[in-house]
């Protein structure tokens, strides 16, 4: 009689990419999540949850991203500072002034577990705000979202 075995991949042997991602026009939540879909792997066949099979992904022009309806008024982002009373806040719109590289990775960031495999995970991400990054020799692949 015949079974067959499941197939796990252990990450010596997942085959890394890198992908070129161009942000400009794009709308934030719709890119987040196919950028979290390569950061897991779920693009990839031989796809396993619990293992880090993903790929790296460099985005460019996080600067002219887009939000839907208001939310670059209306969307807030809140850190603290670790001080008593240190709650602090920007809108979208200031954020984009003041670091549009975050406005991205926090978007991916609530898209991957919430474990030590998704900030794994998190760190094949590279968010840079305009066309410059500094990942040529790792020659990435243009990738087009749909």
């Amino acid at each position: 009689m015949y079974t067959q075995k499941s197939f796990v991949l252990k990450p010596a042997d997942a085959d890394k990419k890198w992908y070129l991602i161009d942000a400009k026009d794009k709308v934030v939540g719709r890119l987040a999540t196919e950028v979290a879909d390569i950061l897991r792997g779920k693009n990839n066949p031989q796809f396993t949850p619990n293992t880090d099979s993903g790929d790296f992904v460099v985005v460019v022009n996080a600067d002219k991203v887009k939000f839907t309806g208001n939310k670059w008024n209306a969307k807030t982002y809140f850190w603290h500072t670790g001080f008593i009373g240190g709650i602090k806040s920007r809108t979208a719109k200031e954020q984009l002034e003041r670091k549009p590289e975050k406005i991205l990775m926090d978007a991916v960031k609530g898209m991957l577990p919430k474990t030590s495999l998704g900030r794994k995970q998190l760190t094949k991400l590279k968010v840079f705000a305009g066309e410059a990054h500094g990942h040529e020799a790792q020659k990435p692949i243009e990738y087009k979202i749909k």
